[in-house]
């Protein structure tokens, strides 16, 4: 049997020195990867892009599609991926004549160029029949505050979501010398060229990706809440973190020396973010074979 290597992307957006600065989510990077040290995982092969000061790669979006196609080029039959997030979650307006209104979901890298799904699913197209692809997500598309008056009380709470408009505002004084673009969509390829998200690729038609049709992905997603909840950034006392990504690795230090399945780790965090006073509810995205597989492959 092929020995399995496991490899993993993980990335942190404080967005230090802007207006919507959060504080964990460097810390929540630190945190995954001391837990997936203990799954098998290897130094060598984590890569971590955070926009922590100094920090040697920033986790732009060009930075993080190139880690992310590294990681697909590298793999072989049996290998598991993982990509793990803490930062801005944001909804993108999609209008498209004779189309009902719809809202595609992104994550916000730390330039403001839109790691958006078309990107993910084409990356899990790309991959090798056997081999899987784990995305973990800390953050959101709405905002709201925690419910139980018996927590204590952060110091700051932040939703970790990024309002579309905020975006399209930072992006239309950046384009502000492309005259000729007409729409969001032209301003943002305007302005990262050919490292910008493939919904906004000029051979991405009307829904269509005109050179590299995209086909149903197998993908696993454990997203820290539903579209329309909210994930949060915290700091209490001189501690700073994501509560989904607290709970999902209390969890998984509760599970030291076994496995768990991708249903069982969500049900978990989920309680614990409960009993923690959150109205967020963590949600799994895969296919039905997925659901009760062990989370990052066979425990090692």
């Amino acid at each position: 049997m092929a020995k399995v290597t496991k490899r993993a992307v993980l990335v942190g957006c404080n967005y230090p020195k802007t207006q919507f600065g959060l504080h964990g989510c460097i810390n929540d990077v630190k945190t995954i990867k001391d837990a997936i040290l203990n799954f098998g995982f290897k130094e060598s092969d984590i890569n971590v892009l955070t926009d922590a000061p100094g920090s040697s790669v920033l986790p732009t979006g060009a930075n993080i599609r190139d880690a992310l196609n590294r990681m697909a080029r590298n793999a072989k039959a049996g290998d598991v991926l993982f990509f793990y997030f803490s930062g801005h979650g944001t909804r993108i307006p999609i209008f498209q004549p004779g189309q009902p209104f719809k809202q595609d979901e992104a994550i916000v890298a730390c330039d403001l160029n839109l790691i958006t799904d078309v990107d993910f699913r084409r990356f899990v197209n790309r991959l090798p029949e056997g081999a899987s692809f784990t995305i973990l997500s800390d953050s959101c598309h709405s905002g709201a505050t925690p419910v139980n008056p018996n927590m204590p009380k952060p110091s700051k709470v932040k939703a970790k979501s990024l309002p579309f408009d905020i975006i399209h505002g930072a992006i239309d004084t950046a384009a502000g010398i492309l005259h000729d673009a007409v729409n969001i969509g032209q301003k943002i390829f305007g302005i990262f060229g050919k490292d910008v998200s493939l919904k906004f690729h000029p051979h991405y038609v009307d829904g269509l990706m005109v050179l590299d049709p995209l086909k149903e992905d197998d993908g696993i997603l454990l997203s820290g809440c539903e579209a329309n909840e909210t994930s949060y950034d915290l700091v209490l006392g001189n501690r700073a973190f994501g509560a989904f990504t607290d709970a999902v690795v209390n969890v998984l230090n509760q599970r030291m020396g076994a496995g768990i399945s991708n249903r069982q780790l969500m049900v978990e965090a989920a309680k614990i973010l409960k009993d923690n006073g959150f109205d967020q509810n963590p949600c799994l995205y895969c296919s039905d074979k997925n659901t009760n597989a062990t989370f990052l492959g066979v425990f090692a």
